[in-house]
């Protein structure tokens, strides 16, 4: 252990020490506290190096996030179609074709509204897992209980857990009654849990027995639930699945390429067709080779499996029971 108290904070900071397994004893050395809970101005210093117990949620705009959806390769591709149908398609005593310009259209809003919702749900699950975090908590602060916010409590405060309480900081037990914590929406256990003195408690999981104090051991994103929550953001990184869906659109648009030069190379300069025909022709080989529909189709599909797996997993999980 460091001999300057800040630096050893510094390290439990970043997830350095172990304080989950660790003796209770060796718990409180490592934090420089003790069972009479900090002082307002010790939790001041600990509250510049630990942050506050929250977990920041990004705002972006709705409508940015969806038209977001309009502007990638495949729905380039389509809104060239759209202008193609609505702009070229004209001569041959016929007016524009209205019919595939609102078509093509629709199903563009149609598959970016489905894309939109399915990422939006994705976004409300953590949302929803940020929500759980209890607003007040009972602490000792100056040798004195009193309740504060949840979101000011730093590793090394004493709080009080009591029947109700949604834990707001990952803590280890101290002496007192053992507790029943239901912690399934972090680990999936459909039952309570019994908790006793030197166990470790998560963040965001709910006493359903027992009164108990506790030392606070992690706060905000250092939690298990501020984890568990990061896992569920939303990232800018290409997965494998995303990966796939690119590559075979790009092999789709580069043979839609090709084969439109082609075509417009034999329609013209060889058939000498008239340039009506020609477009129109154009129009179905580009609208028809257009996987715009792929990913969301593949996404629904992937999302129903997910839930009916949930399920599976669920009934399975109560007859083990």
């Amino acid at each position: 252990m460091g001999d300057d108290p800040r630096e050893q904070l510094e390290l439990v900071s970043k997830e350095a020490v172990d304080l989950e397994h660790i003796p209770v004893e060796e718990v409180f050395k490592q934090l420089g506290c003790n069972r009479n809970g900090l002082t307002t101005e010790a939790a001041e210093e600990r509250l510049a190096i630990f942050g506050f117990n929250k977990l920041e949620e990004k705002q972006e705009s709705k409508i940015l996030k969806f038209l977001g959806f309009m502007w990638n390769p495949r729905s380039w591709l389509m809104e060239s179609a759209a202008i193609m149908a609505i702009a070229l398609a004209n001569g041959g005593g016929r007016p524009p074709d209205w019919q595939d310009f609102v078509g093509i259209i629709s199903l563009l809003v149609i598959n970016s509204t489905i894309s939109f919702i399915e990422e939006n749900n994705a976004g409300n699950a953590a949302a929803a897992f940020m929500a759980r975090l209890a607003p007040k908590i009972k602490v000792l602060r100056d040798g004195k209980w009193s309740e504060q916010e949840a979101a000011t409590l730093v590793p090394g405060d004493i709080i009080s857990i009591k029947l109700g309480d949604i834990i707001p900081a990952d803590a280890r037990l101290l002496e007192g009654d053992p507790l029943k914590i239901d912690q399934s929406a972090l680990t999936g256990e459909s039952l309570p849990v019994t908790k006793g003195p030197g166990d470790g408690v998560y963040s965001g999981s709910t006493c359903k027995q027992g009164e108990i104090e506790a030392v606070v051991i992690a706060t905000g994103v250092h939690t298990f639930f501020g984890k568990a929550a990061h896992l569920v953001e939303p990232t800018n990184q290409a997965g494998h699945f995303q990966k796939v869906l690119t590559a075979i659109g790009n092999f789709c648009i580069c043979s839609i390429a090709l084969g439109m030069i082609i075509e417009i190379i034999v329609m013209y300069p060889i058939q000498h067709r008239p340039y009506r025909i020609g477009i129109d022709n154009l129009l179905v080989l580009l609208i028809g080779g257009i996987p715009i529909a792929m990913p969301t189709v593949l996404s629904v599909n992937m999302a129903i499996g997910s839930h009916r797996l949930s399920q599976q997993v669920g009934s399975t999980g109560h007859s083990g029971h």
